[in-house]
């Protein structure tokens, strides 16, 4: 079992940043890659970012590509997602989330067999 517990979530202005943190316990580290999606009101839960490698590759939405970045500090067991220049639009739940290594699609939520329980981000216009 793996548990996620995200951070860092808030009310921010457009324009502005926000990091939000999620931390990994349980049966941890090598055996999962780690990503974030988001869910709006009223829509379904996206895709947006993931480590796709054992290299630590990345993948982006289009949505977000250039603005936000996610990273991890394995001594912390914690992944990151920087979130700059937000938009009224980035405003949703956003959860990590840990699929499988063994699994080579990332960008469904049915690919994820572990999630936190989000946090929340709204971004003032």
């Amino acid at each position: 079992q793996v548990q996620l517990l995200e951070s860092g979530g808030g009310l921010v202005q457009a324009g502005g940043s926000l990091r939000l943190s999620c931390t990994v316990s349980g049966r941890t580290s090598s055996n999962y890659y780690m990503g974030w999606f988001r869910q709006a009101p009223g829509k379904e839960r996206e895709f947006v970012a993931a480590f796709i490698t054992t290299g630590g590759t990345t993948d982006y939405a289009v949505s977000v590509k250039d603005r936000f970045t996610i990273s991890r500090d394995s001594a912390k067991n914690t992944v990151y997602l920087q979130m700059n220049r937000l938009k009224p639009e980035d405003t949703a739940d956003y959860y990590c989330a840990a699929r499988s290594i063994y699994n080579l699609t990332w960008r469904r939520k049915e690919d994820y067999a572990y999630w936190g329980q989000g946090t929340q981000v709204t971004v003032s216009s």
